[in-house]
């Protein structure tokens, strides 16, 4: 077989687009995006899936209000082949703490809690401040985790798993 530019475009990886479903562990006090920026993308290799995820949240935005007991997860692009502690790395922005810089971020990483959802885990301290910022809670992220989120609040997530057959 001749390779060529065009046979290699042929088999590799193509991005494309993804709707991620934003729902809870519990299934109660299910959030919404409203008008939130939501860019997510994704590519596939045989079994490998790379995926990219940015929210960037606005005025009309639902956070679901459940508490730190209902963990936010976001559907994945492609079903896992299993469940993973450590499927990517992440950021959680929070826009209105003040201070200079004026927003803070907090490292995060992704973990595939089911083969069809990832959820957020907070994962270090911030940045953002001299002096540093205190995140009102931690572990995974939800209505108030790592804090009460609001309009200009933001999440990026960058990672990959292996695809189930």
């Amino acid at each position: 077989m001749i390779i060529t530019a065009n046979r290699l475009l042929s088999i590799s990886p193509t991005w494309q687009d993804w709707t991620p479903v934003w729902t809870t562990s519990t299934g109660v006090n299910t959030p919404s995006f409203g008008d939130a920026s939501v860019t997510a993308r994704w590519a596939q290799a045989a079994r490998t899936v790379w995926f990219r995820l940015e929210i960037g949240f606005g005025a009309a935005t639902n956070f679901g209000g459940g508490g730190s007991a209902d963990n936010w997860r976001f559907s994945l692009p492609v079903t896992a082949a299993a469940t993973q502690l450590i499927a990517g790395h992440a950021e959680a922005q929070d826009s209105a703490t003040g201070g200079t810089p004026s927003s803070v971020r907090v490292p995060l990483r992704a973990r595939l809690t089911s083969t069809g959802t990832l959820e957020l885990e907070t994962t270090g301290g911030s940045t953002g401040f001299a002096g540093g910022y205190a995140a009102t809670s931690v572990g995974l992220i939800d209505a108030v985790t790592p804090w009460t989120w609001a309009s200009g609040d933001a999440i990026r997530v960058s990672g990959q798993y292996e695809a189930a057959v």
